[in-house]
């Protein structure tokens, strides 16, 4: 068992930068590949960014691509997304995700094992 915890989300203007963490338990942690997916109003649950068991390998999405770093800490058992030149098209319910299994790039959010309850980003314009 998983659990996970995010927190940093808030209200930032164009332009800004927040860095969300997600803080998990249970021994497993290493194990999982961690991601980020975010929800915007209206919209569906689409996928950001992932890193591999130790950190060596990470993806993001094209729409974030020179924005956004994903990071962990194995150590502390924490997966981080950086968040810079935050635009208004941001703005969602970022989620924190664990998946089984080796490393790679993409996922649907069917194939994601435990889920963080979310934290809101608002970008305002």
């Amino acid at each position: 068992q998983v659990q996970l915890v995010e927190s940093g989300g808030g209200l930032v203007q164009a332009g800004g930068s927040l860095r969300l963490s997600c803080a998990a338990s249970g021994r497993t942690f290493s194990s999982y590949v961690m991601g980020w997916f975010r929800q915007g109003p209206g919209k569906d649950r689409e996928f950001v960014a992932s890193i591999s068991w130790s950190g060596s390998f990470t993806y993001v999405v094209d729409s974030v691509k020179g924005r956004f770093t994903i990071s962990r800490d194995n150590a502390k058992n924490t997966v981080y997304l950086q968040m810079n030149s935050l635009k208004p098209e941001d703005t969602a319910v970022y989620y924190c995700a664990a998946a089984p299994g080796y490393y790679r790039r993409n996922y649907y959010p069917n194939e994601i094992d435990y889920w963080g309850q979310g934290t809101q980003v608002t970008v305002s314009s």
